[in-house]
């Protein structure tokens, strides 16, 4: 049964993010979109996060400062709190495009079919001083099978059908960087996702998933994501990524890391990519 102005919930997550974490607030509490609530989960900070969250309770609906197990631990806590038809996970360091996201979105979700659990839109990649890099996020019909390979819809900003954790459960705790993507293959192996054309999230990079150090950590986790739902044989993507995973890790060793970034990113333009590597 399709839903006029659903209500949504945001579910962020937070580890000694003071620096970023006020624009995450006030970027949901400036929604022209009222039908929303924010949850903060404060992984027990020290940097002041606590006195930041405490000076904004006004504009959040709940948040709470404790230790926890990760960022999946932090967000099933939240689902736990949750009350929106839909929901949304966002990083301390991600915030909402624009005062219009949730507005623009909420049109969408309102006209999506109930047998749709999954609707994204589109992100875009920032430095850490939050100069834009690209956009990702491409329609479903031109990922859609690329998906059982690898993560390609992206994550903040995605809004899940609060019914998807009670049909599918929550976020499994035992993975550390690709517990996304394992909650959503439970479902999107056997069923479609809706393309919202917006941009809807600034994400800045240099988060535990984009750091190259983490990446093998990542690829492992993929890896086992895939046959945790029935994927057993590692595909010619995931092989690929490896190789090239392998390729950096000794440009990085032979050349040092600022002579890798460029050859790095010299790569990405024979390929017709944006730089990211010297840019991050």
């Amino acid at each position: 049964m399709q839903q006029l102005n659903p209500s949504i919930t945001i579910i962020v997550a937070c580890l000694n993010n003071a620096k970023t974490l006020l624009q995450t607030i006030d970027s949901v509490a400036n929604q022209t979109y009222q039908n929303a609530e924010l949850i903060v989960i404060d992984g027990g900070s020290s940097d002041g996060s606590v006195d930041l969250l405490k000076e904004s309770s006004k504009k959040i609906t709940y948040w709470i400062s404790e230790p926890d197990k990760g960022i999946y631990n932090a967000w099933n806590k939240g689902l736990d709190r949750a009350t929106g038809d839909w929901i949304c996970f966002l990083g301390a360091d991600d915030f909402l495009w624009d005062d219009q996201s949730l507005e623009d979105m909420s049109r969408t979700l309102s006209s999506i079919s109930c047998d749709r659990y999954v609707a994204y839109g589109q992100v875009m990649l920032l430095t850490k001083e939050s100069q834009p890099l690209y956009s990702i996020g491409k329609p479903w019909p031109k990922v859609k099978k690329q998906f059982a390979k690898f993560m390609s819809i992206p994550h903040p900003g995605l809004m899940h059908r609060h019914e998807l954790f009670k049909k599918n459960g929550n976020f499994d705790e035992s993975f550390r960087i690709a517990g996304d993507y394992e909650l959503l293959l439970r479902e999107l192996k056997i069923s479609d996702a809706t393309y919202i054309p917006k941009l809807m999230v600034g994400v800045r990079q240099g988060g535990v998933s984009c750091n190259l150090s983490h990446s093998f950590a990542l690829l492992h986790e993929v890896r086992r994501a895939q046959i945790k739902n029935g994927f057993y044989l590692p595909s010619a993507s995931w092989i690929l990524s490896f190789i090239r995973l392998v390729f950096r890790k000794a440009v990085w060793y032979w050349f040092g890391e600022n002579s890798a970034r460029k050859i790095l990113d010299f790569g990405r333009s024979l390929m017709g990519l944006p730089k990211y590597w010297t840019r991050t």
